[in-house]
């Protein structure tokens, strides 16, 4: 049975690959729009691949050294264990270049279809290079683990196969931290510069092409959350799947039943992936009123069939050595309820669909500071209903993996509930990246100077992407805090850390450190993107300056677009390096100091990571669609002080949203990957 399942699960990740592929000529196949178009995109394209290669060439130089460790200090790490950490930075780099190639050939393609069959056919084309990018991520991780699991126990047979798996997430991991804080730095940067000079210094609408740093804005939309967001649900995804095998592999030696829930996740996630491949064909909206509708109804059914099917393999694959089977099918559903729930959280408090946006917009018309003020506080209540619902699913699926397993089995149950969250990976991906796609088309839109009404359907999609991009970092966050759990207790068995005890000084100063990191991690990413801004505001102000005609659009003036993407690579590059490294060093230094001290670290860093993973998200996305409510028309509509006020709101909100909160649901997961890996080398 476990080799039955161990290629079945093989088989759903090139089906997963497959159906990208399908996708991917069905995206290229649709016209590309007039030659305006086309030029635009082709420099949006330029500018992102550029950046993606000089991104991933600073990252070698961290992957070769952080590989060289792994070969001189663990007793498993050359070359089975430092090669395997090489896989997983492979595979997240290209997930993350795969999904860059697709979606900057759909954008100038959306903006076409969006000019000659409005919304519905808009959403289509931008979904398929959504999928594209969702389901080689998925693909790519299932792929990931699987072989890893064929070549390292069932042929090599190591002793440490388990420890040598981990190391695959390890080098997802390395890239998603470099390429979300990267991407999200250069996005950013080039965006508050766009607005801040753009649209409220010049007064000119979003996407102008006379705005110097409009290219770079668009080319950003792509390196944060098209590579940035793929490398990171990669290396969720991965995670999610390691930290059971793991926690089996190293907790359940000897029981009777360590076969069947070390191949469990790899079950889960096969069918998980069958499930959103089939989903996938059901996104479809006849009119602009059921876009929501339309994505969900995918998403719903991809969930549904999962959580049926979740329940037939627990009795197939337990039901001779569970005490109850039936708890095993509780957990994975606790997993996928808490993925939910905290998604449907992060709907509601970043939808201009619900009251918290509109009543962040209404504050708008007295200034930026009640803006700022409302946004932060639904973004701290948002994180608060969140943590009821994550702790909420953490006890269920502790008391589930003990009622099917006995002692011992409850936090196996937590690590398949975070497999349950992410099961239906491919389908969250696809909604998620669809999103930038469909605002790089508004930005040709825009640039290419086409009627209103296209713009209209690109903004109507652009709106829907900000919610379901939260949506989807809700499913990743929950997935970091029961991933991070689970490779926790890990990293306590093979450290022979029973409790952590809070009367030792050295442990008290390590959970402090642990909980002060994420504020310090946040505090430099965003001081990171106030710096790489105010290099762009000044750029474009020169420009502005000293381009005579430019400001007002006189014919055959154009601005240098070329300098400020560069100025955003630059700052980009160099200012990731200092954030992301620490997040790995840190629990290294501690490690080698006290374990102890150590375990407390990981511990304070989970529970902070987790809040203010939430709290920014959720802020960044009700300020972001807050200011496209009132560009919509509602309290004096764009260009008037409400419009302005929450300009403002959202620029505070950029790095929230897509450089810092999505950054922490990484740190909190590698900093425990690393301990649990080097954790031999601890003792």
């Amino acid at each position: 049975m476990p080799d039955l399942i161990l290629y079945v699960a093989l088989g759903a990740g090139f089906a997963a690959l497959v159906l990208a592929a399908y996708y991917t000529r069905a995206v290229l196949a649709a016209p590309r729009g007039s030659q305006r178009m086309v030029e635009i995109s082709d420099a949006i394209r330029e500018g992102a691949m550029a950046f993606l290669r000089r991104e991933y060439t600073w990252i070698l130089v961290f992957v070769v050294v952080m590989a060289g460790l792994i070969a001189v200090f663990l007793d498993w790490g050359w070359p089975w264990g430092a090669a395997a950490y090489v896989f997983g930075a492979a595979l997240s780099a290209g997930a993350g270049y795969a999904g860059m190639q697709i979606a900057t050939a759909a954008n100038s393609r959306t903006t076409e279809a969006a000019r000659s069959g409005g919304v519905p056919a808009a959403l289509t084309v931008a979904f398929r290079g959504g999928a594209v990018a969702g389901f080689t991520i998925a693909g790519l991780g299932l792929l990931g683990v699987g072989v890893g699991f064929l070549v390292f126990d069932l042929l090599l047979e190591l002793d440490a196969w388990a420890e040598t798996i981990t190391a695959i997430a390890l080098g997802g991991s390395s890239i998603a931290l470099f390429a979300r804080v990267g991407g999200g730095i250069f996005t950013k940067a080039a965006d508050v510069g766009a607005d801040l000079v753009g649209k409220v210094e010049a007064g000119i609408p979003e996407d102008d092409p006379r705005n110097p740093a409009v290219i770079a804005d668009n080319v950003g939309d792509n390196v944060g959350d098209v590579a940035g967001m793929g490398a990171d649900l990669f290396e969720s995804y991965v995670g999610a799947l390691v930290a059971p095998i793991a926690y089996a592999a190293i907790v359940f030696r000897g029981a009777a039943y360590i076969e069947e829930a070390i191949i469990f996740p790899l079950a889960v996630a096969a069918l998980g992936m069958f499930a959103a491949i089939l989903g996938s064909f059901l996104v479809r909206a006849s009119d602009e009123g059921h876009l929501t509708a339309a994505l969900h109804r995918g998403a719903n059914f991809a969930l549904v069939v999962t959580a049926l099917g979740v329940l037939g393999l627990s009795y197939w694959i337990f039901g001779d050595v569970a005490e109850n089977p039936l708890g095993i099918w509780l957990a994975v559903i606790a997993g996928l309820s808490v993925g939910w729930l905290i998604g449907k959280i992060s709907e509601w408090f970043t939808s201009d669909n619900h009251k918290t946006v509109k009543e962040i917009a209404r504050h708008a018309q007295t200034g930026p500071a009640t803006v700022i003020i409302t946004g932060l506080a639904e973004g701290m209540r948002s994180a608060a209903f969140s943590v009821i619902v994550a702790a909420g699913g953490i006890g269920a699926a502790l008391y589930a993996g003990n009622w099917a397993l006995g002692d011992g089995g409850g936090l196996y149950g937590i690590a398949i509930a975070a497999i349950g969250v992410l099961a239906t990976l491919g389908m969250t991906i696809s909604m998620d990246a669809y999103g930038p796609i469909a605002d790089n088309a508004g930005g040709i839109a825009e640039m290419a100077q086409l009627p209103p009404e296209v713009r209209h359907a690109t903004d109507t999609l652009d709106a829907l992407g900000n919610t379901t991009a939260a949506v989807a970092k809700g499913f990743a966050i929950a997935s970091a805090a029961v991933t991070a759990l689970a490779l926790f207790t890990a990293f306590t068995q093979e450290v022979g850390l029973t409790s952590i005890d809070l009367t030792r000084a050295e442990t008290t100063i390590g959970l402090l450190l642990g909980a002060m990191f994420p504020f310090l991690f946040a505090a430099l990413t965003m001081s990171a993107v106030g710096r790489a801004a105010n290099r762009m505001i000044d750029e474009v102000r020169r420009q502005f300056r000293e381009i005579k005609g430019l400001r007002e659009g006189e014919p055959g003036v154009k601005p240098e677009y070329a300098k400020c993407v560069d100025i955003a690579t630059a700052g980009a590059l160099r200012e990731m390096v200092v954030p992301a490294t620490l997040a790995i060093a840190l629990p290294l230094v501690i490690g080698f100091i006290d374990v102890e001290a150590l375990g407390g670290l990981l511990a304070g860093a989970l529970v902070t990571g987790f809040l203010l993973a939430i709290f920014m998200a959720n802020a960044g996305g009700a300020w972001d669609n807050a200011k496209k409510f009132i560009e919509t028309g509602a309290y004096g509509g764009k260009g008037s002080d409400a419009h302005i006020a929450a300009v403002i709101g959202d620029t505070v909100g950029d790095p929230f949203k897509d450089t810092s909160g999505p950054a922490m649901n990484i740190v909190i997961k590698v900093m425990t990957i690393v301990s649990l890996i080097f954790a031999s080398a601890f003792v």
